[in-house]
């Protein structure tokens, strides 16, 4: 960790698997373990580290190639590292704020896994980061709020499932007021995409109080509101709940 990064980046560019259908997901997660517990003995290098492998700028990166692999390595291991270095958690949510709004969806899905890493550790300040984001006026950062949340291994009690549904309800909310306009932006859309699974996944871990929202979105009369819900209703984890199903479905044109 005392040398300079090059070695270890000339290893992630070579090892990215990309250009391909998928990035080497496995050696992103490593690679973030590895920093986390380097950065209790090297912090000021591993924070240079992470810096370099982010390199301040969403926009150059160019999708699908190593470069991105890079990029999406230094977020990951962004929020792993804050996850144990307490200290760093302001210019990391920062910088994940920062990231969220990149044109790559692989750098979009980094900063989501960052964020679960500081949900893990420190539950209250980042629920409240991701509720700035989602109050936000900027698609991509409400994007970035409910994807964060919509991870089945963290919605383990009554009290987070509560927060992540309404994340979900604050961001439906804010998508229903977005003039006709606006909504063929490309920001939007990803956002719509985003929350066509995102509400299946807390409503898995919270049914009850998960469909009550469908239900009441259901009656929005908003046709991405419903295309939303449609989404939802289709996947896997909430089909058992077939009675549910059936009654937001009724309510829809």
């Amino acid at each position: 960790m005392t040398g300079l990064p090059r070695p270890l980046e000339f290893y992630l560019l070579e090892h990215s698997r990309l250009p391909g259908p998928r990035a080497n997901l496995e050696l992103a997660n490593d690679v973030a373990y590895l920093l986390a517990t380097a950065s209790a003995e090297h912090p000021q290098a591993v924070l240079s580290l992470i810096k370099t492998f982010s390199n301040g700028d969403r926009q150059l990166v160019t999708s699908g190639t190593p470069e991105e692999f890079v990029m999406l390595c230094g977020i990951v291991s962004a929020g792993a590292c804050a996850s144990v270095r307490s200290e760093w958690r302001e210019q990391i949510t920062e910088l994940l704020n920062h990231y969220a709004c990149s044109s790559s969806w692989r750098v979009r899905e980094a900063v989501s896994t960052a964020f679960q890493h500081l949900l893990s550790a420190d539950t209250r300040m980042t629920l409240e980061c991701l509720l700035q984001l989602a109050q936000s006026h900027n698609f991509l950062q409400q994007r970035a709020a409910v994807a964060a949340i919509a991870e089945p291994r963290l919605l383990y009690g009554p009290e987070l499932c509560e927060d992540a549904l309404q994340l979900q309800r604050i961001v439906l909310e804010q998508l229903a007021r977005v003039p006709a306009l606006e909504r063929k932006n490309e920001d939007f859309r990803v956002l719509r995409r985003a929350l066509g699974y995102t509400l299946s996944v807390v409503t898995a871990a919270l049914p009850e109080k998960g469909f009550a929202l469908m239900r009441e979105c259901a009656l929005w009369n908003d046709h991405d509101v419903h295309w939303i819900l449609r989404e939802n209703m289709k996947k896997k984890r909430i089909a058992k709940f077939t009675q549910e199903i059936a009654r937001v479905t009724e309510l829809l044109p």
